[in-house]
């Protein structure tokens, strides 16, 4: 049976107050504040998907059934259900609803979990089968949030995957307004520096969530620069699109990868399908959300 615990940032809490080491359940002993590792067979792909989720508000808010799915509590297992379909290894949340309800998610995943704070109203999370081997809340060298910048969430954690290699993953909810898209610039930068080190010694890092703007856009031609890749642009299935789930325009969210992983992606979409869609013609019809989720299928064996 899987065990799981969950984590702040080791800045806000240790696990209720706990220290040292807990031991759970049939004898596994694993570091306060995260969630024991998965055993997991040899695996030859790896399935990502990224979401915002929209605080869990369903979408649109005002539709009679989404009103009554919310008022019944059914977010969590609606979501589960949903992201089980794609047999996920890896998911990323922006705009996560409360800390509680990600956890359920992960319980019905069989997934660990690690959630990333926010100074405003916009959490994310983490949710894997792998072991979260550490995580850290805005990763920058001095450890410190700047005032301005990460007002929505930036998170960083290794995965250690079946072969005992690790993955570095970053989640990212990025400055939202196209007026100001300086301050998204230097998140960017920022962001970028701080993984540069893993870049020079050849690990394998994702980029994942709402990085709120559009392919071309300033922001990820200094990111292509540096050598990151879209999974979409090299691996991409119809238009992309992510925002809204009705009639999907614009293409706002993104798996961005570098290292050995970016030369791996075989398959890239977004899932404009199932509970993840909504119908403009069905005066019924809600998602799960406002944006849609982001997949990618990497190669594991290239």
């Amino acid at each position: 049976m899987l065990n799981v615990l969950s984590r702040r940032s080791y800045s806000r809490r240790a696990f209720g107050g706990l220290l040292g080491l807990i031991l759970i359940g049939n004898g596994w002993v694993v570091p306060c504040g995260f969630s024991s590792s998965v055993d997991m067979p040899d695996k030859h792909e790896l399935r990502v998907i990224t979401y915002n989720l929209f605080l869990g508000r369903f979408w649109p808010q005002d539709a009679p059934l989404a009103a009554k799915a919310r008022e019944q509590g059914q977010f969590a297992e609606r979501l589960a259900l949903e992201l089980s379909l794609y047999d996920p290894d890896i998911i990323t949340f922006s705009e996560a609803p409360d800390e509680a309800i990600v956890a359920e998610v992960a319980r019905r995943l069989g997934m660990n979990h690690v959630w990333f704070s926010t100074p405003t109203d916009f959490p994310g999370a983490l949710l894997t089968r792998f072991e979260i081997v550490d995580a850290q809340d805005v990763p920058l060298p001095d450890g410190e949030r700047p005032s301005d910048l990460f007002t929505r969430h930036w998170g960083k954690a290794t995965v250690r995957l079946p072969d005992d290699s690790r993955l570095i993953v970053h989640s990212a909810h990025l400055y939202p307004r196209a007026s100001e898209a300086d301050v998204r610039m230097r998140e960017v930068r920022a962001m970028h520096e701080s993984i540069v080190e893993d870049i020079e010694a050849g690990r394998s890092v994702l980029l994942t969530g709402d990085l709120n703007h559009r392919p071309g856009a300033p922001e990820q031609e200094y990111l292509f620069e540096g050598g990151w890749i879209d999974t979409f642009a090299e691996a991409g299935v119809g238009t992309g699109m992510t925002a809204r789930p009705d009639e999907p325009s614009r293409r706002i969210d993104y798996i961005l990868a570098i290292g050995p992983i970016a030369g791996r992606v075989v398959e890239a979409r977004a899932l404009h399908e199932g509970a993840f869609r909504a119908h403009p013609a069905d005066p019924e019809s809600f998602a799960l959300s406002d944006h849609l989720p982001v997949f990618a299928v990497f190669d594991l064996t290239r």
